[in-house]
């Protein structure tokens, strides 16, 4: 509400709209203690947006109206959550707490605790909000970051003058007393039935908070080794037994008052019958550490990892950055405002046993997720009606799993082999500001960027393996995937220590093969590539691990129809538009049928035959990263007997995208995968232009001069859903707009029409626009394209694009400032009524339309409703469409074809 408006500057959304217009951002988010309000803006505009953003503070208007719409708002945003297992577990936890502690309270709200609750007892919600916002909301108890370019007795006196006005209640901090779990919600086993496919199990228990030990950091200590994944430990023996593919352990929903330390176990079909023994195996691992004792070089191992990782941190974007400081600024003494429990120093055995001696049989929560449940529970959770049923667990039961537990071999972690201990600057004498083309042959091409503005000693590797058999036909696509998959989980135990170290890897599938990154520490970054590039050479497929992976795969297709509505039109919008993509339901019909053998067969012929696209970037040598790719064609290209053999020209992959056709509105409606999901959604998609720096531009600035208004119109005053959002797309190099909207207030038909009107009311604005008003936004946009990556992975990323687009223009910022500076007003409008305006003759659109449960009566009608538009065409099937339609060329195509 406070985002509305104020007394000073009463024009609803202007707040937000002076942001968005000067290349900024905003947002706030409120945890169980606190609410947090940030935003970031070009530095010009800085002091105006202060201004306008203190007066929430000082003198909001919070209208009875926008109170209306803003309630809609909340219960839109609830209605997204209903039916994620994510909110329903959560809120279950908390249903089974004290009812008068606030942690058992509904977490978010909706119309019928805002609106019609109230209103039977005779409230009013704007009063009350006002009662609360008045009562809540002194200066006493707030905390303000400031991050700016002006120097700091320059930022003082601006925080003074713009923060003056704020009352000072002497309000004290809310404490509450009592802990949210008395007797009767401990010693409880919660049998719970999730939306989605999959067994998880928590166990939890309620604990001392660990922000009053933060420089001592048991729970961090505690879940480090519960929670470990190296050889000998609880998840280790988990998945040798099959029982379980992931595990996480450490503090959660922490407060100054209450917390709680929870075990997460994914577990499979075999470990959700072996409930029991998992439990007996996790107490077990507790006793091991009971009976070890705390140990001082695990601690001091801890620290030094937090050590080096707090001194080389990557900067971070600087909204982000002050969020987290205000944040910490109201838990921790002032010299710890920048550290937070970052850098736990305070070696305390005692502390640490105090937490351990609270997880314990007698102190335990057992909440266990399945849908073998239905049928079996007796009990419904209010909010968000998930069933569960309860029962009463004594110590003595939890002894006796434990007794019946497999004896494992449960050990304590060995020293870290991969702690960094050269963490010196290479020096790089080329200091460029582009990557360059390295090395290339006929096997790989190697693209090479030093690190020339962040100076930490850290490396980014990517190594692109392009596979003409990885996407060939729908089960490639699914092995492929089960092989990246099979590759990661052989290399845990070993890596492990890695990642705790902070050198982190990944091996994915992609639409062209797969491809392996490695990111952190460069100082032993060699003998993880190597230890990779080894396991995938010397890949074997054991038929024990490949059931449980491909029980996993098989779970998360089964998962897709529980996707949120507008990530179903999203996915729509991109089969239709990707000319070499598989449908997700063909893969989900071919997983059950592939065996061990297959997978066998296949990674063979996946190897066979491929070209390596390498990048390199950061404290790395030219010479090492040569070495490296020579490594690399060495195993794979090399030798008597060669795994691969290097592409031939007609062989190398391109991605095509479809053209869709001018001046005609295709449609694609479907009905939601999942009956129970009220909620609609449309994704209005508007296809432009293959890259090209003048219409780029273009598309860039009426994106950004059109964001808040789609925003405040289609959200803040018609309330279509809370998903409300207009982005630009890039599919390979095409680029375009689209419209994402989820809602149960419209069918999406209706949404697509509220988006035409939305153009046509637009088009007076922009041609209205003054002229200084446009000068403003390119502005804005060039401030924005000036801004600095941030970090590695931010500057690979953009890299990193261009290269796997094939498009090659790595100064492509510098080129679109250079193109903006010349850009007029004119020309933009002249752009937007070729191909934006509604009815434009060049204009391309995709209109994909989602039905929802609470609009699945409007679905056939809508479909007759399309065939009798006027240059309308209704895509019945996507395949059919999709051969019939020309292509845009593809930038990628070849080592040898590519423009360098």
């Amino acid at each position: 509400m406070l985002f509305y408006a104020s007394e000073k500057y009463p024009v609803e959304d202007s707040y937000s709209k002076y942001i968005t217009e000067h290349g900024g951002s905003t947002n706030a988010y409120t945890s169980t203690e606190h609410t947090n309000y940030f935003f970031d803006v070009n530095t010009d505009s800085f002091e105006e947006a202060l201004d306008r953003f203190a007066q929430f503070f000082i003198k909001p208007l919070m209208s009875a109206d926008a109170t209306t719409r803003e309630i809609k708002a909340v219960d839109s945003e609830n209605q997204k959550n209903l039916l994620s297992d994510a909110w329903r577990m959560t809120q279950l936890q908390q249903h089974l707490s004290a009812e008068g502690h606030p942690y058992h309270k509904f977490g978010t709200g909706n119309w019928d605790t805002l609106e019609v609750r109230p209103k039977q007892k005779g409230l009013d919600t704007r009063n009350e909000l006002i009662k609360f916002y008045e009562e809540h909301y002194s200066s006493n108890i707030m905390r303000l970051v400031i991050y700016g370019k002006k120097n700091l007795d320059d930022l003082q006196s601006l925080v003074d003058q713009k923060f003056k006005e704020i009352r000072n209640t002497d309000k004290n901090c809310f404490l509450y007393p009592g802990k949210p779990c008395k007797a009767e919600h401990l010693q409880i086993l919660v049998k719970a039935i999730p939306i989605k496919q999959g067994h998880k199990l928590k166990i939890v228990w309620p604990i001392t908070p660990s922000i009053l030990h933060y420089k001592e950091a048991p729970c961090r200590y505690l879940g480090h080794l519960i929670g470990h994944e190296g050889e000998g430990s609880l998840f280790c023996i988990l998945k040798t037994l099959g029982w379980a593919t992931g595990l996480s352990a450490g503090e959660d929903d922490s407060s100054n008052d209450y917390t709680f330390f929870k075990v997460n176990i994914d577990l499979t079909d075999s470990g959700n019958e072996h409930m029991e023994d998992i439990v007996g195996l996790l107490f077990k691992y507790v006793f091991l550490l009971q009976q070890s004792g705390v140990s001082k070089w695990i601690f001091d191992e801890l620290s030094a990892f937090c050590d080096t990782a707090f001194h080389y941190q990557d900067k971070t974007r600087p909204i982000n950055y002050v969020a987290k400081v205000s944040s910490n600024m109201q838990l921790y003494p002032a010299k710890d405002w920048l550290v937070g429990s970052s850098l736990p120093s305070n070696f305390s055995s005692s502390i640490i046993q105090m937490i351990l001696d609270e997880l314990t049989p007698e102190n335990v929560r057992i909440f266990w997720e399945s849908k073998f449940f239905e049928g079996q529970t007796n009990m419904v959770e209010p909010w968000y009606g998930t069933g569960y049923s309860l029962e009463n667990i004594n110590s003595s039961a939890i002894q006796q799993w434990i007794s019946a537990a497999p004896n494992q071999n449960l050990h304590l972690p060995a020293p870290n082999v991969f702690i960094p201990t050269d963490l010196s600057m290479k020096d790089l004498t080329e200091k460029v500001k582009f990557p360059v083309l390295l090395r290339k042959s006929s096997y790989s091409r190697l693209w090479y960027k030093p690190d020339t503005m962040f100076f930490t000693p850290k490396a980014y590797v990517k190594i692109d393996f392009n596979c003409p058999y990885a996407s060939h036909t729908p089960e490639a696509v699914v092995l492929t995937d089960v092989f990246t998959r099979l590759v990661m989980d052989y290399l845990n135990e070993y890596a492990y220590d890695a990642q705790v170290a902070g050198l982190y890897y990944g091996i994915n599938s992609t639409d062209t093969g797969f491809q392996v990154i490695v990111t952190g520490y460069n100082h032993k970054m060699r003998i993880l590539v190597d230890k990779i590039i080894e396991q995938i050479q010397e890949f074997k497929v054991k038929p024990e691990r490949f059931a449980v992976i491909k029980e996993t795969v098989l779970k998360e297709y089964q998962n897709y129809k529980f996707q949120q509505p507008y990530q179903q039109a999203m996915y729509y919008c991109s089969l239709i538009l990707a000319d070499a993509s598989w449908p997700w339901t063909e893969q989900l019909e071919v997983i059950p049928h592939l065996e061990a053998a297959d997978l066998a067969k296949f990674s063979t012929m996946l190897l066979s035959k491929a070209f390596v696209e390498c990048y390199a970037a950061g404290n790395i040598e030219p010479k090492e990263a040569e070495e490296m790719v020579i490594h690399i064609e060495d195993i794979f290209f090399k030798g008597l007997q060669p795994i691969a053999r290097p592409l031939f020209p007609s062989e190398h992959l391109t991605n095509r995208i479809v053209k869709l056709e001018n001046g005609i509105k295709h449609f694609y409606p479907a009905e939601v995968l999942n009956p129970s999901d009220e909620n609609s959604a449309l994704v209005h998609y508007i296809q432009v232009h293959q890259d090209s720096t003048m219409l780029n531009v273009k598309l860039q600035l009426f994106a950004l001069i059109a964001k808040q208004p789609v925003f405040h119109q289609l959200r803040s005053v018609e309330q279509l859903g809370y998903i409300t959002v207009l982005m630009q797309r890039n599919d390979s190099g095409i680029r375009g707009l689209q419209f994402i909207v989820q809602s149960t207030a419209k069918d999406p038909g209706q949404i697509d029409l509220r988006v035409e009107s939305f153009l046509k009311e637009f088009e007076s604005k922009l041609y209205e626009m003054p002229a200084d008003e446009f000068m403003s936004n390119v502005n804005a946009l060039i401030d924005m394209k000036l801004e600095k990556h941030k970090n590695l992975n931010e500057e690979t990323s953009f890299f990193w694009r261009e290269i796997f687009d094939g498009t090659l223009k790595f100064d492509r910022r510098e080129i679109e400032i250079a193109a903006l500076k010349s850009l007029t007003r004119q020309e933009l409008i002249d752009f937007f009524n070729e191909y934006i305006k509604v009815g434009a003759p060049a204009k391309k659109m995709l209109s994909v339309q989602v039905y929802g449960g609470s609009h699945s009566g409007n679905y056939e009608a809508s479909t007759k409703e399309i065939s009798l538009h006027p240059q309308s065409v209704l895509i019945e099937d996507i395949f059919s469409f999709r051969r019939s339609q020309p292509l845009y060329g593809s930038f990628k195509g070849g080592s040898g074809l590519m423009k360098l």
